[in-house]
């Protein structure tokens, strides 16, 4: 498997595994990767508060800079076995754009890598995490009044992801970009609005940006494929959108998770 994985969590995400950087590591090297991106959830921006219920969406700002110096520790530990890359999973938050470029200004320069995901909407005054749990994709049905009204909702947030300006830090990847289809089993969309996801990737190819192409929807037993999902692929490949496989493990046991079904629907550009 001599593919680099983007996307991987560590012992620093406080809604995972505490599996230690070392077993992330020698998994990955047992797997016969090329490298990864060790790309923790970024501390969410100053002053906005957490709706999740352990509120452990992302790490602690005091805990940035023993991340990277742990990190950098390890890429010179592994440097004859394997790629390690400093990363990160920023958040994209509607109305916190200033507080994330003024994050990423101090903090990006010490990144190799950066993925930029939607994980929380916004919905009259109130954020949700959009994937926290089918019962919290239910309260936006609800509140925006329709499963295709939250789809809008979500790629119009992707989109304002993609166009705003976070500064010369920005990630320069767009992170499962359809997880909005994570329920879809139990809240299916048959009217899915294409041309808002054409759009969607249109920006992405204007703004000569990369897709996280990620195996772990293939394991969420209500998505049951990766995301993005077949067609959006081939719709990205047109536009000749870079594919980055990532396995978006939360566990060392995740490395590789998916890769076998995305190699059928796709082949993967891997820009490192």
């Amino acid at each position: 498997m001599k593919i680099f994985d983007g996307h991987v969590h560590t012992p620093y995400c406080p809604h995972g595994s505490k599996d230690d950087f070392h077993k992330y590591i020698e998994r990955a090297i047992e797997l016969g990767l090329k490298g990864l991106t060790f790309t923790e959830h970024a501390p969410l921006p100053a002053g906005f508060t957490d709706p999740t219920p352990q509120q452990d969406s992302g790490m602690k700002l005091q805990e940035m800079e023993s991340y990277v110096a742990r990190i950098n520790d390890l890429r010179h530990e592994y440097e004859k076995d394997l790629i390690i890359k400093t990363g990160l999973e920023v958040d994209f938050i509607e109305g916190y754009e200033h507080e994330s470029r003024a994050f990423l200004d101090e903090y990006g320069p010490h990144l190799d890598d950066a993925i930029l995901s939607v994980h929380f909407l916004k919905s009259g005054a109130n954020y949700h995490c959009m994937d926290y749990s089918p019962d919290v994709f239910g309260v936006l049905v609800d509140e925006l009044g329709s499963v295709q009204n939250v789809y809008t909702h979500y790629y119009r947030t992707v989109q304002r992801s993609i166009t705003a300006d976070l500064g010369k830090n920005k990630p320069k990847r767009i992170g499962h970009m359809s997880l909005v289809m994570k329920f879809q089993k139990k809240f299916p969309n048959p009217d899915i609005n294409k041309k808002e996801i054409l759009d969607t990737l249109d920006l992405v190819a204007e703004q000569n940006l990369q897709l996280d192409y990620n195996g772990s929807g293939m394991m969420k037993p209500l998505c049951r494929e990766p995301y993005p999902s077949e067609w959006i692929v081939k719709e990205a490949l047109k536009r000749h959108i870079p594919l980055v496989y990532g396995s978006d493990a939360h566990s060392a046991k995740d490395l590789g998770q998916g890769y076998g079904q995305l190699m059928k629907e796709a082949p993967l550009t891997q820009p490192f």
